[in-house]
């Protein structure tokens, strides 16, 4: 649809990692909703497709690496200088390895993908947000977030990295809820599990006899949750009561803390 005969009352919605995946299901998910699109990826193929399939919506694609600090800033420009109603920082990366086989050039690629781009994002449309008054961020992490004291019996597959960097999203997207929400703001920590996306495939993992959820199903799970008021939202937990369980032991704990040395460590004698 051309920009100049489009109504200027719809909303804006800029999607990272648009071109597939939950990214994409976001794309036209929104689109159908009523706004306008700002598409992030890597590929330009894959982007004019999407816009190809979005005849009736404004779709701006743009390409940008968010695993490099000049595709993070481009990107953080354009947030910071767009009236956005939504960000979903979905863009993720496939380097799912064990940790000492990791190479270093693949592990600053990831943080850049999963840490840095979330955050300095937000960053850049959080003020303008704030200012209208109005406005949502969805950082897209994952069931993995909360996976860290599993043993390696019981998840062998699980990859540091990745699995710390997601939590890193989910306690970004708690606090920056808090900080924002007295400017009627939300934001919103989506952790799906086992997509059925392209992800796993780039690994050469074969999940094909695995039940997957569909990533349309995980993005009406994120709109509804921020309808629900929900800051972690995990599309495939019936019992939201499971997730409450978690932050509040994560508080008690916190609570909990005191300037004396527990009794514990007292008992080895340590002066």
């Amino acid at each position: 649809m051309n920009a100049s005969t489009h109504g200027q009352s719809r909303k804006l919605a800029l999607v990272t990692g648009a071109s597939s995946g939950i990214g994409r299901a976001f794309a036209h998910r929104l689109g159908s909703d009523g706004y306008d699109l700002i598409v992030v990826g890597r590929r330009r193929d894959r982007l004019d497709e999407l816009v190809a399939a979005l005849p009736d919506v404004v779709v701006r694609p743009l390409v940008a690496d968010l695993g490099t600090d000049v595709g993070i800033q481009v990107v953080a420009n354009l947030c910071a200088g767009e009236e956005l109603s939504l960000l979903v920082n979905n863009a993720g990366v496939a380097h799912y390895m064990p940790f000492t086989e990791l190479p270093a050039e693949k592990a600053n690629e990831l943080l850049h993908v999963k840490v840095v781009a979330p955050t300095m994002l937000a960053r850049a449309a959080a003020p303008g947000m704030a200012s209208r008054g109005a406005g949502a961020i969805i950082n897209v992490a994952g069931m993995l977030a909360f996976s860290g004291p599993a043993s390696l019996e019981k998840l062998p597959l699980r990859r540091a990295v990745y699995t710390g960097a997601l939590a890193h999203i989910v306690a970004l997207s708690q606090v920056l809820h808090e900080e924002l929400k007295p400017y009627g703001l939300r934001v919103q920590a989506l952790c799906p599990g086992v997509v059925a996306t392209e992800f796993h495939q780039r690994q050469g993992i074969d999940l094909s006899a695995i039940p997957r959820m569909s990533p349309e199903d995980v993005v009406t799970a994120s709109l509804c949750g921020l309808a629900l008021g929900e800051v972690v939202c995990a599309p495939g937990v019936e019992r939201a009561e499971l997730l409450e369980a978690v932050s509040s032991a994560g508080l008690a704990a916190f609570a909990a803390q005191a300037p004396r040395l527990a009794e514990r460590y007292r008992a080895f004698g340590v002066p």
